[in-house]
């Protein structure tokens, strides 16, 4: 299990695969919920998740295939696009210093 502190994340990326538009929104909404914490947050195919990646972020049936791309990443799953309690718990670790994990 990958573990990562939330003062060190600095990248995260949204993963996709169906193309809906849906984790674009996703992205376009933690790009201002993180700005504060100077936190990239980038759109990416599951497939193409990019290695400098510190946090990953797609839907739970999309985990297996984004932990085969970037195996030492720590990759999230959620089952919601909007009003995931993930997305308030990766914020919380971000500015409160806490741990995340897979």
């Amino acid at each position: 299990m990958a573990t990562i502190e939330g003062s060190a994340v600095k990248k995260v990326v949204v993963a996709c695969d169906a193309g809906m538009g849906s984790s674009v929104l996703l992205t376009t909404q933690l790009k201002k919920t993180l700005a504060p914490y100077d936190v990239t947050v980038e759109h990416a195919p599951v497939d193409r998740v990019p290695a400098d990646a510190d946090l990953v972020l797609c839907h739970a049936g999309l985990v297996g295939r984004a932990r085969t791309r970037v195996p030492d990443t720590v990759v999230i799953g959620f089952q919601m696009f909007l009003g995931d309690p993930v997305f308030a718990k990766v914020e919380a670790a971000i500015r409160d210093g806490g741990t995340l994990g897979d």
